[in-house]
């Protein structure tokens, strides 16, 4: 089948055309590509640390919810101070069962 000159210079024409487009597109894939790593690189450099910073402040403030202020860390003490001599006699023989 031979091809006119009008047929062979639109296919021609078409061709150009679509490697053109081919051409565009790569170009804007790697325009893209270059604008992800960009983002990437940003959010590696600087949110990330960021995030750490804020998570960190975050479990020392959790941190310092769990501590109990009104807890008496040494029972004797508290017993002594608040119940005194009724505590000691209710407890001086507890050793005495073993």
């Amino acid at each position: 089948m031979t091809m006119t000159k009008a047929q062979k210079a639109a296919r021609l024409e078409m061709i150009k055309a679509a490697a053109k487009r081919l051409e565009a597109r790569k170009a804007f894939k790697a325009k893209q590509a270059a604008n992800a790593a960009t983002i990437r690189r940003y959010t590696d450099v600087v949110e990330k640390p960021k995030r750490k910073a804020r998570e960190d402040e975050f479990d020392r403030m959790l941190d310092k919810l769990d501590e109990n202020h009104n807890h008496w860390t040494d029972e004797r003490a508290y017993a002594k101070q608040y119940y005194g001599d009724v505590a000691y006699q209710t407890t001086r023989y507890d050793n005495d069962w073993n």
